[in-house]
């Protein structure tokens, strides 16, 4: 038995030491992830996209809805629009549906925009962490990403979610917006001046 101990350290000890020693500091490399990734990205490019990741912010309850004028919503119906849907190698999760929806309808160039919306969610372990817009020509679609929670106490099945539109990031032109939701859609379009 002592022999088997012995081998066990002589070998889990220097291991342990190279490993750590020697690790890379950032994250492993993932090749499923991390190629389907890259799949991702050059699809993407071929069809004209281009993505802009953005984080969300939670606002405070009172605070007032963003811009002077709302843009004029309009159902659109659930999931991704299908040519970016054949793009992607995989489509991503997407909320259930969405409510009070607030974007201004319209924008000087070179100014920033907020997009607030209520987001039902189709279970109460996850939230809202940012979004993915997909830009092509006049066309963007917004698809929120989701972040785990550790527990469902201090979570809901909705969320108030406010995203900021970097400035200069829209071309001049009337600009068409889907936020892509699972069961519902809502599409409105800014104009840019």
């Amino acid at each position: 038995m002592r022999w088997i101990v012995l081998t066990i350290l002589v070998v889990i000890v220097p291991y342990t030491f190279v490993n750590l020693k020697f690790r890379k500091p950032n994250k492993a490399f993932e090749p499923y992830a991390d190629m389907m990734n890259q799949a991702n990205v050059n699809r993407l490019l071929d069809a004209g996209y281009r993505r802009v990741n953005l984080p969300a912010a939670s606002p405070s309850p009172g605070s007032p809805a963003p811009g002077d004028t709302a843009a004029a919503l309009a159902p659109a119906p659930g999931g991704l629009p299908s040519e970016l849907g054949e793009t992607l190698v995989k489509a991503p999760r997407l909320p259930v549906s969405y409510r009070d929806v607030t974007a201004p309808a319209q924008l000087a160039i070179g100014e920033s925009a907020a997009l607030r919306f209520t987001v039902t969610l189709d279970t109460d372990r996850e939230r809202i962490g940012g979004a993915d817009l997909f830009l092509r020509d006049q066309t963007v679609v917004i698809v929120p990403t989701f972040v785990g929670t550790a527990s469902s106490t201090s979570s809901a099945r909705e969320q108030i979610v406010q995203i900021t539109l970097p400035a200069a990031l829209l071309a001049p032109g009337t600009h068409v917006f889907t936020l892509a939701g699972g069961r519902d859609s809502v599409s409105w379009s800014i104009l840019v001046r």
